[in-house]
């Protein structure tokens, strides 16, 4: 029982650095989106006045869900699929060095990333790969 609790507490970590990732992705789709891209015209029309950055516009235009074109919506929806796959290569990638280096930091705000590059010489090949990648916005 005490494995079972133990690894239900390792996913649910993983699922807190997951949802930071996927909240980062779609924050810079909403961002990207206010430059011309497909979501441009929803996120003046429906989040008239609001304050770019920290993620809100991506929020309001997830509150709008189903008053978005088809395009913002495919935009979306993109973003979201290469926010997850993003995530699930970084896991692969870093995931038992996390394990091992920051098994007791708290997730979210990017703690886990400024563990990991605290003990960047003593990460894996695959996770210093991974983290010397920059942060694309495609």
């Amino acid at each position: 029982m005490r494995n079972l609790t133990a690894q239900s507490g390792v996913q649910m970590k993983w699922f807190a650095v997951l949802a930071g990732v996927f909240c980062v992705a779609m924050a810079t789709g909403a961002s990207a989106a206010q430059n011309a891209k497909p979501c441009a015209e929803d996120a003046a029309k429906l989040c008239q006045g609001m304050q770019p950055g920290g993620g809100r516009v991506a929020k309001c235009l997830k509150q709008h869900s189903s008053e978005l074109s088809p395009a913002c919506r495919d935009s979306m929806a993109k973003t979201k699929a290469r926010a997850k796959a993003k995530a699930k290569s970084f896991k692969q990638a870093c995931g038992q060095d996390a394990r091992t280096f920051c098994k007791d930091e708290k997730r979210g705000g990017g703690r886990i990333m400024k563990c990991l590059t605290l003990h960047q010489e003593e990460l894996s090949p695959a996770c210093k790969e991974k983290i010397a990648q920059p942060i694309s916005k495609k």
